[in-house]
């Protein structure tokens, strides 16, 4: 039954994530059609069509392999400015045949009328090729918004619910049942009980986990005074030293860094919020991804090479849309509650709609923020020409990125055949 649950709910978050694909097109087609450029396609998947309609003139259809999608603007690639003395070598004759391909359906009728992608305005580029992620981010708020309006988020307050008797080593993390027979922990030896609220470090008062977690990283193996509040009575504890020791790293958690430690866990309380700690919320999820992003060939590889070893899977790594919705269709059937169910479920979903965002925000073709860049380069180009009084350089060549984007496009494919092996051989298990 767990099984046949599991596979159930792994399906509709899958069919969840390529409704949101679908959209982040919408995101597209939606303002370049208002800016009046053509669109002849829209499809969700990708191979031998599956079923299509056409409306006005845009196809719209579903391919039969359900693993992204796309939609087709024309005019992305402006016609060619020869220049005197240029020599036409592979990357000009590459980036020649993909404009004539294109321009086999651009009509005369479509360039007088200005319906071409290039044709637009800096501006309209700018929100055209950022509807798509932006849609995704819009969805990501919202299911975290409905998560923190009706269920909440487990936040670490500053009452202690767990001592640590011992310093952890790099051989065990379990403590004798002797403190003595071991280095007693920073936290045991300053006398904290569990149920102490802690209200100051070092003098200064604290109002969050947060602020504290960093004050005691920042504090190395320096001084620690630590004041809490123990049956209504503010008591100032035994002064220690925090231990210098491995602890995760806060934009980072699957790798360590060395800082400070004391040795005491925090009571966690579901917590419910509205726009503005879902915003807070969104923006810590954006610089860890943004991190991720920057390690992301590096952890691939490392999926690969664990995968290949028989190592477990590091549970802060990639994983691809198939990962994600077997850990979904796991959490489903998992012993949790409806309430912690339905709240991790949209919760993953949001975590890929804001990863979907950011990643198509990287600044290369074929992903939107190359499509930005170029649009911002073009414009950079312009105002320069009319600050020095000189000839429009016209569009910027798109064409000439072909090189860069079979690059990109071929990384990016190989990166999600890696994850989907890892995912179906090596699955990830958060519960």
């Amino acid at each position: 039954m767990d099984l046949a649950v599991t596979i159930v709910f792994g399906i509709l978050f899958f069919a969840l994530i390529m409704a949101s694909i679908a959209l982040h097109e919408v995101g597209h087609m939606v303002p370049a059609k208002l800016f009046g450029v053509r669109v002849p396609k829209y499809f969700v998947g990708f191979g031998p069509t599956l079923w299509s309609t056409k409306v006005g003139d845009t196809e719209y259809g579903l391919k039969w392999f359900p693993l992204g999608g796309f939609v087709r603007l024309l005019g992305m690639y402006p016609p060619r400015a020869p220049k005197a003395g240029e020599r036409r070598g592979r990357v000009l004759r590459l980036a020649d045949d993909a404009r004539a391909w294109e321009w086999q359906e651009i009509t005369q009728a479509d360039v007088d009328g200005g319906r071409l992608f290039y044709q637009k305005r800096t501006w309209q580029k700018l929100i055209i090729m950022a509807g798509g992620p932006m849609m995704n981010v819009l969805l990501a708020f919202l299911l975290f918004l409905g998560v923190n309006l009706f269920y909440g988020q487990s936040q670490a307050q500053l009452d202690v619910a767990y001592v640590q008797t011992c310093v952890a080593t790099d051989t065990t993390t379990e403590c004798p049942a002797d403190p003595t027979a071991a280095e007693a922990s920073p936290a045991y030896a300053s006398g904290i009980k569990v149920g102490d609220k802690i209200v100051a470090f070092n003098g200064r008062e604290v109002s969050s986990w947060d602020e504290l977690s960093e004050l005691i990283r920042a504090n190395g193996a320096g001084e620690a005074r630590l004041t809490v509040e123990r049956d209504g009575t503010r008591t100032d504890l035994t002064p220690v030293h925090t231990t210098v020791t491995a602890v995760a790293d806060e934009w980072d958690p699957g790798t360590t860094i060395e800082a400070g430690w004391f040795g005491v866990s925090p009571r966690q309380e579901l917590v419910k919020g509205g726009p503005v700690q879902t915003i807070e919320q969104m923006w810590t999820m954006s610089v860890q991804s943004f991190v991720a992003l920057v390690q992301f060939p590096v952890k691939v590889f490392n999926v690969a090479w664990d995968m290949v070893t028989g190592q477990p899977r590091d549970i802060y790594g990639p994983i691809s849309i198939v990962g994600a919705s077997a850990t979904a269709g796991q959490v489903v059937s998992s012993d949790l509650g409806v309430g912690p169910k339905v709240a991790l479920f949209a919760s993953l979903l949001g975590s890929v709609n804001l990863f979907v965002a950011l990643f198509n925000f990287v600044p290369l073709v074929p992903l939107d923020g190359g499509h930005i860049a170029g649009a911002v380069y073009e414009w950079l180009k312009r105002r320069g020409a009319r600050l020095f009084r000189r000839t429009d350089p016209g569009p910027v060549d798109t064409a000439r990125m072909l090189p860069v984007a079979y690059v990109v496009g071929g990384f990016i494919l190989i990166c999600g055949i890696v994850l989907i092996v890892a995912d179906i051989i090596s699955p990830i298990k958060l519960l």
